[in-house]
């Protein structure tokens, strides 16, 4: 099986239904497929016509099923009796690891696809998987301005309309609100939660103060730590974590955080780190997805206020480091000091203004100012 995840409206459906028949669509939101799903894997089977002779298995989509309390026990039901004449597909809002509901483990039985907003590697080519890092290659300019203006939403990035991403903003935001933590958490204060969604509105790549939120948000230092965590489940935005390996005098606890769509932050420098933020993890997530090996997003600061804004991590080595500017050309102090302690191959300094250069930015060994443009797009 293939769980695919991925914040709400990112396309996920879209995407996973060009896979598969109207016949193997079902959607846990829709009555009759419910009344189906509920019926058990038997109905499920019977309703796909699996003991018929086929050239290939079939794909059946099970949509939002993590809404299903017993979605486990069902989806091991259903694979054990089919893998051999199915394939399946099994898509969510929420992360599948996090809302278990009940039942066995499903070790060993699928494999983990997180889909996020559009990216530049994935403008200029969504089926190219030849290998990390991909060959540079210039975006066109309007969907550059596009992606930089309207965020990776498909919907927004496609209509590239102020207006409309506005209303598409406050409906989604609405619905994160009013229906997902209904639905898939215990939280009751929503009026409180709404503040906090506020507060983090205003945030986007700053350290996160539990304590100082807490008191902001009239709730204790534990709930906001658990609220903060359902925002990050339901794909709101994420936290990156402080590296201090090999780090003097390094920060560990503070993590920062960064908003899922980057069009909704006022602050131009807030919003360029957090563009470059969504790109890096989601290449991150990618790599390991795709079986590459193992990575993970961090940032970089010590006790005295020297930061870099990012540094990737490739099976447990500082692989390159990443200083996000909007138009500064001139090398921060900091890059080449934490390369140093570090050891990483590569240290960046991305500039978001700087137009593209048609050059690998993997073939430098010394801190680089390198265009934003160049750099996103020899990612995923």
């Amino acid at each position: 099986m293939a769980f695919v995840t991925g914040p709400r409206q990112v396309g996920k459906t879209t995407a996973c239904r060009t896979m598969g028949s109207d016949e193997g669509y079902l959607n846990w939101d829709d009555q009759d497929d419910r009344e189906l799903i509920l019926a058990g894997p038997g109905a499920v089977a019977a309703h796909l016509e699996l003991s018929r002779l086929r050239e290939r298995p079939p794909v059946v989509v099970f949509d939002e099923l993590h809404k299903y309390r017993r979605w486990q026990t069902f989806l091991k039901g259903f694979y054990d009796k089919n893998a051999d004449r199915v394939r399946i597909l099994v898509t969510g809002s929420a992360r599948f690891d996090v809302f278990r509901r009940g039942g066995d483990s499903m070790m060993g039985r699928y494999f983990m696809h997180r889909l996020h907003p559009l990216s530049v590697g994935e403008l200029l080519d969504p089926g190219e998987r030849q290998g990390e890092i991909r060959t540079p290659r210039p975006p066109d300019p309007s969907d550059w301005e596009a992606l930089r203006r309207h965020g990776g939403f498909p919907e927004p990035f496609a209509h590239a309309n102020d207006r409309f991403s506005r209303r598409w903003q406050n409906l989604r935001g609405d619905l994160l609100i009013r229906q997902d933590v209904r639905d898939l958490t215990r939280i009751q204060e929503i009026d409180q939660l709404e503040m906090l969604v506020s507060i983090l509105g205003e945030r986007s790549g700053a350290q996160v103060n539990y304590t100082a939120l807490a008191k902001q948000v009239r709730t204790s230092v534990d709930t906001m730590r658990r609220w903060i965590g359902s925002l990050c489940h339901l794909h709101h935005g994420f936290l990156v974590r402080p590296w201090y390996r090999n780090v003097a005098r390094s920060l560990r606890k503070e993590p920062k955080w960064y908003l899922r769509d980057w069009s909704m932050i006022a602050d131009p420098g807030s919003r360029a780190e957090t563009l470059i933020a969504c790109h890096l993890l989601k290449a991150v997530e990618a790599w390991e997805d795709a079986g590459f090996g193992s990575y993970a997003l961090h940032y970089l600061r010590d006790k005295e206020k020297r930061e870099v804004d990012f540094v990737v991590v490739r099976s447990g080595k500082p692989w390159f480091l990443a200083e996000v500017k909007q138009s500064q050309e001139k090398l921060g102090p900091h890059l080449m000091r934490f390369q140093e302690a570090l050891g990483a191959p590569h240290a960046f300094q991305v500039v978001l203004d700087l137009p593209y250069v048609d050059a690998n930015c993997f073939e430098t060994t010394e801190p680089t100012v390198v265009p934003a443009q160049t750099l996103l797009s020899q990612l995923p």
